[in-house]
């Protein structure tokens, strides 16, 4: 059952498995390519060209997919995340400081809650790709904006991966390691879904469509009135025991 009224998310929110919100941002996203075809060229961006079992293909494409046809990029069989989308907010993402973040910062913060970080992260793929099997060290509220994609986790995380293994690294892999399909929750999402992805569990994602772009807040060191989730105890203690570590890796455990 999707989260739709204010007081549903505090109740839901400390413990797996995610669940679906409806959060009304009320913000309208450029056609999906001509966001890929800015962004692309950007320094800061993550891709990684799959798909094609040449070696040398995949390297040729990966060398020119900032500059070749953005008609031929979309073609090809890729991943791409792009972590500091402030650098867009006076042009591609024109609005969106005011639309989406602010109206979500005043939501959670009216209700009790605290966060040391919450900024988003953009996601584009094109049909066949999938991401690593991974987990994040935060929240994120999964919103897919176009096409469709599979957000693949567990029913029960503990039984796949422990807080503490996830706090050390140890979900790593392109794919998930095998697992009795009736431990998977697989939720399909397209235009307008949002998914909450709990802090520190296993999941991978799939691309259903030829090209799919989603946006995830990610919210680290999020609290709701002096309490955190349950996984994330096991990253303040962690943190606790080693304090050199401490906020060096909050942004994500990424291998997308």
């Amino acid at each position: 059952m999707a989260i739709t009224t204010p007081d549903d998310f505090p109740r839901r929110w400390r413990q797996p498995p995610n669940f679906p919100l409806e959060v009304p941002f009320d913000h309208t996203f450029l056609p999906a390519v001509d966001i890929l075809d800015h962004i692309r060229r950007d320094e800061e961006v993550r891709f990684t060209v799959l798909g094609d079992d040449d070696w040398q293909v995949r390297m040729d494409r990966t060398a020119a997919f900032c500059t070749a046809p953005i008609e031929e990029i979309a073609t090809w069989t890729f991943r791409l995340v792009h972590f500091n989308l402030s650098r867009f907010y006076d042009d591609l993402l024109d609005g969106f400081q005011e639309e989406v973040m602010i109206p979500w910062r005043t939501h959670l913060s009216a209700r009790g809650f605290t966060w040391q970080r919450l900024a988003p992260i953009l996601f584009l793929s094109t049909e066949g790709a999938s991401s690593t099997y991974h987990n994040d060290n935060s929240h994120g509220l999964v919103w897919q904006v176009h096409g469709t994609k599979t957000f693949h986790s567990h029913l029960d995380p503990d039984k796949h991966l422990t807080a503490d293994a996830a706090v050390i690294g140890e979900t790593t892999g392109e794919d998930p390691p095998a697992h009795d399909p009736d431990d998977r929750q697989s939720v399909t999402m397209r235009p307008g879904d949002q998914l909450w992805s709990h802090a520190l569990t296993p999941h991978w994602v799939t691309t259903e469509s030829a090209l799919a772009m989603s946006i995830t807040l990610s919210h680290g060191s999020l609290c709701h009135r002096g309490r955190f989730s349950e996984r994330e105890r096991a990253l303040r203690a962690y943190w606790d025991k080693n304090p050199g570590e401490a906020w060096t890796h909050d942004l994500r455990n990424v291998r997308y």
